[in-house]
């Protein structure tokens, strides 16, 4: 399988916003400890799923790292990534891992105990956790559940847990502590002024 870094990078799509060159900005920096996660706004269409998928995969494949599809398990076949994710409205998770087959990185999405060693018991390689604080990167959210909540299901399962959801460099300490393996990040890194520096300061608090 695949090795799974510490920093995820979910791409961020919404109008105005340049994901290839957040990219391309923060691989040389991260790509050691970095995760590519393809996600696309909900109206876009496969096709432009597959183009923007088959653009990381080109630009990661030199340094190694990982990269990921959102919910369109399809795409991430037909584009050759790593795996994929998914959350609690996609496919279930033994559902996802028959289509991925037995080796790909298959993430899940968890926010207490009891969902989390469901989703590891149906084959989940990871999971991500959250949403850890507020966040407007995404719409119909449930409510945060903190670091403690972070906590709880690092604590229940064998698998590494990826907080995602408002965090900041500043969160990640507290997030380690708390048994988290890394960090998924969208707004923190697709709004900085400098991806590569914001990119580094994740680094430093995830101890890489």
């Amino acid at each position: 399988m695949p090795s799974l870094g510490r920093l995820h990078l979910v791409t961020d799509t919404r109008p105005g916003r340049d994901p290839l060159t957040v990219l391309r900005a923060v691989l040389p920096v991260a790509h050691a400890e970095l995760v590519v996660q393809v996600r696309v706004e909900d109206t876009a269409t496969d096709r432009q799923a597959y183009d923007l998928a088959r653009r990381v995969v080109e630009l990661c494949a030199p340094y190694g790292v990982t990269c990921l599809v959102n919910d369109r398990l399809h795409v991430a076949l037909a584009a050759g990534a790593a795996g994929g994710h998914v959350g609690a409205d996609d496919l279930p998770v033994a559902a996802a891992r028959r289509v991925l087959g037995p080796t790909a990185v298959l993430g899940a999405t968890a926010r207490e105990p009891g969902a989390a060693v469901a989703a590891v018991d149906a084959g989940a390689s990871y999971l991500g956790v959250g949403p850890c604080h507020a966040t407007t990167t995404k719409d119909g959210l449930p409510p945060a559940i903190g670091v403690g909540g972070v906590q709880a299901v690092a604590r229940a399962v064998n698998v590494p847990v990826v907080a995602i959801g408002g965090v900041t460099a500043q969160d990640v300490p507290a997030l380690r502590a708390a048994g988290a393996y890394g960090v998924a990040v969208v707004g923190a890194l697709s709004s900085a002024a400098d991806p590569a520096r914001a990119a580094a300061e994740f680094l430093r608090g995830l101890g890489c």
